[in-house]
């Protein structure tokens, strides 16, 4: 944020594509990233889903569509304002992929 030069505003970070997503989440150990997984694997299994009969990844669609493409956080005093444990996830639900693009937007508030 510091290159910015904003220091009190937002930031929005958008996932480009139908199959990506962005969540804000625990960072402190993996088991919530794998738990977050292994939850959407759950409720969402592959291979069963009508899309799947194009390009079988009905159920990333599905997935990247219940988390989200944009997370959007508070910048204070020129720093993101997430918690000590909190941070910023690309969610790749039909990869691995060479490339994804994330646009991030940086607003400052109007004085």
């Amino acid at each position: 944020m510091a290159e910015s030069g904003v220091s009190s505003g937002m930031v929005n970070v958008y996932a480009q594509g139908a199959t990506a997503a962005i969540m804000i989440q625990e960072n402190w150990d993996d088991s919530v990233q794998r738990d977050v997984v292994t939850l959407l694997n759950k409720l969402i299994p592959s291979g069963i889903w009508e899309h799947d009969h194009q390009d079988n990844n009905g159920d990333s669609h599905l997935k990247a569509g219940i988390v989200g493409p944009q997370e959007t956080i508070p910048i204070v005093d020129g720093k993101m304002g997430l918690s000590t444990w909190q941070n910023i996830f690309l969610c790749e639900f039909d990869g691995p992929r060479s490339k994804r693009s994330i646009m991030v937007t940086v607003l400052p508030t109007e004085a």
